[in-house]
């Protein structure tokens, strides 16, 4: 699933995401520290692994993780 970077905080590393489906979803701090980046800016094109629930467990950019 890809979506956009809506919001992001540097310092908790939390944030919400706009699906291509037009939802907004948030990802918590686990989900951010998967992905080994360092930071997110808003309006950046990622892709997303969600868990069994729903959840997103990881946030990722396209093509590099």
């Amino acid at each position: 699933m890809q979506g956009t970077v809506a919001t992001f905080d540097p310092q908790t590393h939390t944030g919400t995401l706009l699906l291509d489906d037009g939802s907004e979803v948030p990802f918590p701090a686990a989900a951010f520290r998967a992905s080994g980046l360092r930071l997110l800016r808003l309006g950046q094109r990622v892709s997303i692994e969600t868990g069994a629930g729903g959840d997103v467990t990881k946030v990722q950019v396209p093509g590099i993780s």
